[in-house]
């Protein structure tokens, strides 16, 4: 599924970005054959039919009586599609199909919304960044909401089966020489996190204030992601059975869920395979491993690293030699384009590390945005200043419980107006379905 650019840019038409990403959302449910609409390919999620009414129940909570006083038509509906799953470490659930609505009433439901709410937005927006500038928040967040679950969604189709889905013909997967892993030094020097908070600026999450400086010491970061021929080693050598590298709630995961490698591979006979997509391929070797947090600190363990903190991702991404200056994105201060890197829907799959070189750092450290997220040691938790929004207080904050971690970057299914430097994405450690990344980092 190939998509326009979806520019980061807040004097873009938001008529126009809405429809867009209601356009991307349509195209990624159309890939399911309708026969499978109610499977569950995540145990801990909920079944693929809640998403189809969540996009659009979340976007009427958001707006219908607050920004424009509509009454609700379908209570019910909007209370069943109000809220997905967190998974941590938790029971799974337990609805069977028959507890779900037929797709005909969701499908009816979700144009009734967009009926209703675009007749008030081509109203509200006219004159809202003059006049109502929290009718602009609210928008961009419907929005960046929608692309968020364009990935998330991505995760699950990702475990369906492929005679399940509309099947597409699997991406080019050839890759580049294998590339020597080595370590970049970067140098003592500042880090500028988050966003400061001036009306009719930038778009941020609560969780990207208040704006603030963080002296970082010298450490050293790997140039490329972690590859799966760098991680097949790490198993060759025993890293799983090895207890000694793996937390105690890791080594409780691993028994409990029978982890023996990562969630994207699978064994047949003597080779590995690599879930794709639209199917099983040989083993990529120079793309990107992705694995959960517990998997990606056991490998630093093994090496006697560590994962990079959240300061450390931004010095290495967004710093300069100099000190003096601080990038809007690794590559400088240009706008996202696919010369930079993997990222916003130009492909389903990682590229081996390394394929874009306009796009590392002013260090010269590659894909820190782009062909996958990549795992911090940080703890997500709020920031100095840190204040819920009124309209969502719960989007940040229900996630402060120390089960969670900061992951910065973006992967090939990551909207590009979501790159910007202050975006915090965040998971917890033993959840091995994400596009997640990581790379090494020394003192």
């Amino acid at each position: 599924m190939n998509a326009t650019a979806i520019v980061p840019s807040r004097n873009q038409d938001l008529g126009a970005r809405l429809a867009e990403a209601r356009r991307l959302t349509d195209e990624l449910f159309a890939i399911v054959r309708p026969e499978a609409m109610y499977e569950r390919p995540i145990p801990q999620r909920h079944r693929l039919i809640f998403y189809l009414g969540h996009l659009e129940a979340f976007d009427w909570n958001l707006l219908s009586g607050r920004a424009f006083g509509l009454p609700p038509f379908s209570p019910a509906f909007d209370k069943l599609f109000a809220f997905g799953i967190d998974p941590v470490d938790g029971g799974l659930p337990t609805d069977t199909e028959a507890d779900w609505p037929k797709r005909e009433g969701i499908e009816q439901y979700k144009a009734k919304i967009r009926e209703k709410l675009d007749a008030e937005l081509e109203k509200g927006l006219q004159r809202a960044r003059a006049e109502r500038p929290e009718l602009v928040t609210m928008v961009e967040t419907a929005i960046e909401h929608r692309l968020m679950h364009l990935e998330t969604m991505a995760y699950l189709l990702h475990r369906l089966a492929s005679e399940k889905k509309v099947n597409q013909e699997p991406e080019k997967t050839a890759d580049s020489p294998a590339t020597k892993a080595r370590l970049i030094d970067i140098p003592a020097g500042k880090a500028t996190l988050g966003l400061t908070r001036v009306t009719g600026q930038e778009f941020g999450w609560d969780n990207e204030f208040e704006a603030h400086e963080v002296e970082v010491p010298a450490f050293a970061i790997q140039r490329f992601n972690v590859t799966n021929r760098e991680f097949r080693e790490f198993m060759e050598a025993g890293g799983y059975e090895n207890e000694a590298l793996w937390s105690s709630e890791a080594q409780d995961w691993k028994k409990r869920e029978g982890i023996k490698h990562p969630g994207f591979w699978r064994r047949a006979g003597n080779l590995w395979m690599y879930r794709t997509m639209f199917g099983e391929i040989r083993l990529p070797l120079e793309w990107p491993v992705y694995v959960s947090h517990a998997e990606a600190s056991a490998y630093a363990n093994w090496l006697g690293r560590k994962l990079p903190s959240e300061p450390e991702f931004h010095r290495a991404a967004y710093g300069t030699p100099g000190g003096q200056d601080e990038r809007l994105y690794p590559w400088g201060n240009e706008a996202p384009s696919a010369e930079h890197g993997n990222f916003d829907f130009q492909r389903w799959e990682p590229l081996p590390v390394g394929s874009k070189p306009k796009g590392a750092s002013a260090f010269g450290v590659d894909d820190l945005v782009g062909n996958g997220w990549e795992w911090t040691r940080t703890q997500f938790a709020p920031w100095k200043g840190f204040a819920p929004r009124e309209f969502y207080a719960g989007y940040s904050a229900d996630f402060f419980d120390g089960k969670h971690y900061v992951m910065k970057g973006g992967s090939p299914r990551t909207a590009a107006c979501m790159l910007r430097r202050s975006f915090r994405n965040w998971f917890q450690p033993h959840y091995p379905y994400v596009y997640a990344t990581f790379r090494c980092v020394e003192s």
